[in-house]
């Protein structure tokens, strides 16, 4: 009931996510990326515990491959699990196990892999990665673009009501971590957040790193 893309940018070392799911609040149990090493995505009947063991792996230094094997062992069902890994070298690893729900798929890109199930057609996972390699601008807007093509294939069999989108960069938690949990087109919805956000994101690192020379929220009360 969901469709996913993790993706690495060489240039600044981010590593994002972006995910829509007819499902509820698919961004908080299916996307997970450990910082400068890589993302695991874990959906279909998702367990978030996989995405959990599999950021602990990767910030030990396996490779995708290697992590996907051992989530795929750790894992006591792992025909109904379907898995993205992406590494901090860019290489991919993926599983759909024997119950993956209905028309489902998985492709490896150039710093990027995707996968979905309960789809329209195989399709909406190959217009994702083409999106993703040929797009140009910041992970971010690579990974929104890529969504929106793979929507306009077809997307799931029906309607998404969920989506999210989440980057790291050189801080140890996201700088972008944005998430529809219910709307009736929650991609668009996530494009107008992320098209408020991105003006004020440099600052709210700022604010973390230098809060003497953050600049000021803009909000009553608030004279500096």
């Amino acid at each position: 009931m969901t469709f996913s893309i993790a993706g690495f940018c060489r240039e600044t070392g981010q590593f994002g996510t972006a995910i829509s799911s007819s499902s509820i609040c698919v961004a908080s149990r299916c996307p997970f990326i450990a910082p400068g090493k890589g993302a695991v995505l874990t959906q279909n009947v998702t367990n978030p515990e996989l995405g959990q063991l599999g950021v602990r792996l990767l910030e030990e230094g396996f490779d995708a491959e290697s992590v996907l094997a051992r989530l795929v062992e750790h894992e006591a069902h792992p025909e109904w699990r379907q898995l993205q890994v992406l590494d901090a070298e860019g290489r991919s690893a993926l599983h759909s196990g024997a119950e993956t729900l209905g028309i489902h798929a998985t492709r490896q890109g150039q710093d990027c892999v995707a996968g979905g199930n309960m789809l329209a057609d195989e399709a909406v996972v190959d217009a994702i990665v083409a999106c993703f390699e040929s797009h140009d601008g910041e992970l971010a807007e690579r990974l929104l673009a890529a969504m929106d093509a793979g929507l306009a294939a077809g997307g799931e069999m029906g309607p998404v009501f969920s989506a999210g989108l989440k980057v790291t960069d050189r801080a140890s938690w996201p700088v972008v971590d944005l998430r529809v949990d219910w709307h009736v087109a929650p991609l668009s919805e996530l494009r107008m957040i992320w098209d408020h956000y991105l003006p004020q994101r440099d600052a709210y690192v700022l604010r973390a790193v230098r809060p003497d020379d953050s600049p000021s929220y803009g909000v009553p009360g608030d004279e500096r």
